[in-house]
């Protein structure tokens, strides 16, 4: 996890050296790759100790934490970009600059907490035992039931964020909307995710976790699809990423119980991994596939297609039952 962080640093910084598009996807891909070690060192560690009982809790207190960032964020960003609509300009480009050397700050905050000092003691007199070494492979892993479609829940809940960052300031930008604007829209959006998974807990222990995963599924790709739709009215379109971002925010902690507890506790880390790396395969793919149906439909058709995609997982999960 602490090499995650300084790689997310990293990667950060030589975004904010790069003097091309080579450079810029090269540290990407440094980034990338520190945000996947940490999260896969994070989601390990709850899944490997936390009880079956308190998953829903655990993943659901650290994705909220994952969303308060998604939340302040785009906010700062948006703060120091300001109000300007000129995307070329040499204080935009300023203001960028400014925003990732925060954003590598940020990261760097994290290190003291990761620390040895920081981390739970284990009491001398208790024996010590070695854990047992997980076996599971990637084709072990998806030929168990029901794994694939949580995968594909999971992967269309995460290219949504992405995609809903990426597209919606070009959509903005398109309707004269201001940066400040789009980063209080996206911060509205981080912070209903940050309200809905601090209840996880509550939710769970009243309904069924496939029924909240296919309503998160369901009720978030239609609220987002309607933020491109009413971008020039802002308190409509704030009003459609709250609702979206709620269940939006549902989603993810859910996929990672359902594929935890799918798997023996030996392999869960193996398993979370293995959804990872789906995950990340979809952040190449569909943001591709996005931009191809962004060329016709223009930026709102990326957010559109992706929308798409959470409600046919949506049925696909209720077919499946």
């Amino acid at each position: 996890m602490v090499a995650g962080v300084a790689l997310l640093a990293a990667g950060g910084i030589g975004i904010n050296f790069s003097p091309n598009a080579l450079t810029v996807a090269l540290a990407s891909a440094v980034l990338g790759l520190g945000h996947l070690m940490f999260t896969i060192g994070g989601q390990s560690s709850i899944a490997r100790f936390f009880p079956d009982s308190d998953l829903d809790k655990g993943f659901g207190w650290f994705t909220a934490a994952y969303a308060a960032g998604q939340f302040i964020g785009p906010l700062i960003g948006g703060l120091v970009l300001g109000s300007g609509t000129d995307a070329a300009s040499p204080e935009r480009i300023a203001g960028i600059s400014l925003s990732l050397w925060i954003a590598a700050g940020c990261s760097l905050l994290a290190v003291p907490f990761l620390l040895p000092s920081w981390q739970p003691r284990i009491s001398k007199t208790a024996p010590q035992t070695r854990p047992a070494k997980s076996e599971a492979s990637i084709p072990s892993v998806l030929r168990i039931k029901g794994m694939a479609s949580h995968m594909f829940a999971s992967m269309t809940l995460l290219a949504m964020l992405d995609i809903l960052t990426a597209f919606l300031p070009l959509v903005a930008e398109k309707h004269g909307v201001t940066p400040e604007d789009v980063g209080v829209l996206l911060a509205i959006r981080g912070f209903a995710s940050v309200v809905s998974r601090l209840f996880i807990p509550k939710l769970s222990a009243h309904f069924e976790r496939n029924h909240l995963l296919v309503t998160s599924l369901y009720i978030s790709g239609i609220a987002i699809a309607l933020a491109p739709i009413f971008i020039d009215s802002l308190w409509a379109s704030g009003a459609a990423l709250l609702v979206g971002g709620f269940f939006l925010g549902l989603g993810q902690p859910m996929t990672m119980t359902m594929i935890s507890t799918s798997v023996p506790a030996v392999d869960r880390g193996a398993a979370l991994a293995v959804r990872l790396m789906g995950n990340r395969v979809g952040q190449v793919a569909l943001p591709i596939i996005s931009s191809t149906v962004a060329a016709g439909l223009g930026p709102a058709g990326a957010i559109w297609f992706c929308c798409a995609l959470l409600c046919l997982s949506g049925a696909e999960k209720s077919v499946r039952r």
